[in-house]
């Protein structure tokens, strides 16, 4: 059974683009050309990826992403805009997306990202079939991960994750103790063969910690190696 795409953006030259490229690839692909139908089409069709336009009629790619996260969805999104503002970017990333790509852009290369993107979250989903009843969970200090059931729990509190923040995490626990530079975490959970923006890394490194630490300037999880990258370890007892 193919992949549900969601495109939604209201230039109908990208958007059937897109959907050319993306069902040359295998893909089923729906459209949307504002954010409200965008929003509506993702409930309802519940798609396995959504690439959502930044700029978009009715609500912006932001409201849109706000809302689907405010409601629980956690459908990998990939974020187009055609500004070069950071702000939007990262705003973007801090509200549920998953990644994004700057206009103009190469159809090729949104094809290989949104493979890339469900590539990834599928080995965790199914990651069940290749651990068997080996591992049931990976536990650091009072965080608990369950693969096989795509769930996080910390002091017994269930974590919402965004598919991104899962995998992140999942790999974080999986190299416990190894400093992991930014171009490391880039490449293993984003799928990123080139030098990308880092700056998604820190992004989602600073959700993870908003959900796990007590203290996100004092952490006791997720330490961050000046000049180098991320480590997760054990928590020392004060």
């Amino acid at each position: 059974m193919s992949k549900r795409i969601l495109v939604v953006d209201d230039e109908p030259s990208i958007a059937t683009l897109l959907q050319y490229n993306l069902e040359q690839a295998g893909y089923e692909v729906f459209t949307a050309e504002d954010g409200e139908e965008g929003r509506e089409k993702a409930l309802s069709l519940e798609p396995d990826l959504i690439v959502l336009d930044l700029m978009l009629p009715k609500l912006d790619g932001i409201e849109v992403c706000k809302q689907l996260r405010q409601q629980k969805i956690n459908t990998p999104i990939l974020m187009l805009t055609a500004k070069d503002d950071e702000f939007d970017k990262v705003l973007g990333l801090e509200l549920g997306a998953d990644d994004y790509m700057t206009k103009p852009f190469s159809p090729r290369e949104v094809v290989a990202r949104v493979k890339a993107i469900l590539r990834r979250t599928q080995t965790i989903i199914s990651v069940k079939e290749t651990v068997e009843e080996e591992v049931d969970f990976m536990q650091v200090g009072e965080l608990k991960v369950f693969p096989e059931h795509y769930e996080a729990y910390f002091a017994s509190k269930h974590l919402e994750l965004t598919p991104k923040e899962f995998e992140l995490l999942m790999y974080l626990i999986e190299n416990k103790g190894r400093v992991l530079t930014r171009d490391q975490l880039l490449s293993a959970v984003w799928n990123y063969d080139f030098a990308g923006d880092t700056r998604i890394v820190d992004v989602h490194i600073s959700h993870l910690r908003e959900k796990i630490e007590a203290n996100t300037k004092k952490p006791l999880y997720i330490k961050t190696i000046r000049g180098l990258g991320y480590k997760l370890e054990e928590p020392k007892e004060s």
